[in-house]
């Protein structure tokens, strides 16, 4: 049985709850989600951005390990002890499976200074869906030829109507004839629970496998994800390296900044969890 750090008191379902899945093994960058930022955990600040998002009902940590399950307990973080899962994303279906609400929306664990603002335009495109649209996904422009290049940096091509055409870690597309506008794909996805019940019915296809890009199986097999244009020059955490950049930021921030953190309601878990 999967563990809480909190018991469940109410019966009613959440609206929209962000789910940040957290894992400890990551190739690149082993223990990343428990790697301190100033003096926090990066996962904390992930949290705290989720808290100031203003059309959520709360948030919640996902994760099979006992150590990043134990810092959130001591941090306060609610958290809901998952199985093992090839992809953040199949860990927020297991989520979806014990916790009610009607939509879902993956922070990823690495994206720090991921706006608010972002998270609620992905809330708010998760009540106007198009009809046949399984995700949305937030993206922004990229204006930094080192990212382009950068491989941890994952780029998508848009349709004119606003769906992933592709998705790869590649400078996509290709400069042959004009110089494109390349855009970033941010690790902010939102779902409802049949649509993340799809997501884990699907095999992995040979595009996700080879590029490591979880959206891409809701692409191979057909079913469309929603691009969201959304304002957002943060730090995604891949490395070492990006964690020194992230703190430079954090620095600066500090230093001119009025943010006001740590104003979450009550607990996400006051819904009830599903054994």
């Amino acid at each position: 049985m999967a563990a809480t750090t909190a018991q469940p008191t109410g019966t009613t379902p959440r609206r929209h709850i962000a789910v940040i899945p957290c894992r400890w093994g990551a190739s690149r960058f082993p223990g990343k989600p428990l790697a301190l930022l100033g003096d926090k955990p990066l996962l904390w600040h992930v949290h705290e951005r989720c808290l100031e998002a203003k059309r959520l009902d709360g948030a919640v940590v996902a994760t099979d390990d006992e150590r990043i399950e134990a810092a959130c307990r001591q941090l306060g973080i609610d958290c809901i002890r998952t199985g093992e899962h090839l992809t953040g994303t199949d860990r927020v279906a297991e989520v979806a499976e014990r916790l009610p609400a009607e939509a879902y929306i993956n922070v990823q664990g690495d994206e720090p200074f991921i706006s608010p603002s972002a998270i609620d335009a992905i809330s708010e495109a998760l009540e106007h869906l198009p009809s046949g649209t399984l995700a949305v996904n937030a993206f922004t422009e990229l204006v930094d030829v080192g990212s382009v290049l950068d491989h941890n940096v994952v780029k998508v091509v848009v349709a004119a109507q606003g769906e992933a055409l592709m998705f790869s870690r590649q400078p996509i597309p290709y400069p042959k004839g004009d110089r494109p506008k390349y855009l970033r794909q941010l690790g902010l996805y939102g779902f409802t629970g049949p649509a993340l019940q799809r997501f884990r019915q699907l095999q992995q296809g040979p595009l996700e496998r080879a590029e490591g890009v979880e959206m891409l199986r809701f692409v191979e097999h057909g079913h469309a994800v929603q691009m969201i244009h959304v304002l957002d020059d943060g730090v995604a955490v891949d490395t070492p390296d990006d964690l020194a950049r992230a703190a430079n930021i954090l620095a600066q921030q500090a230093g001119g900044s009025s943010r006001v953190v740590g104003k979450g309601g009550p607990s996400i878990l006051n819904a009830p969890i599903l054994d």
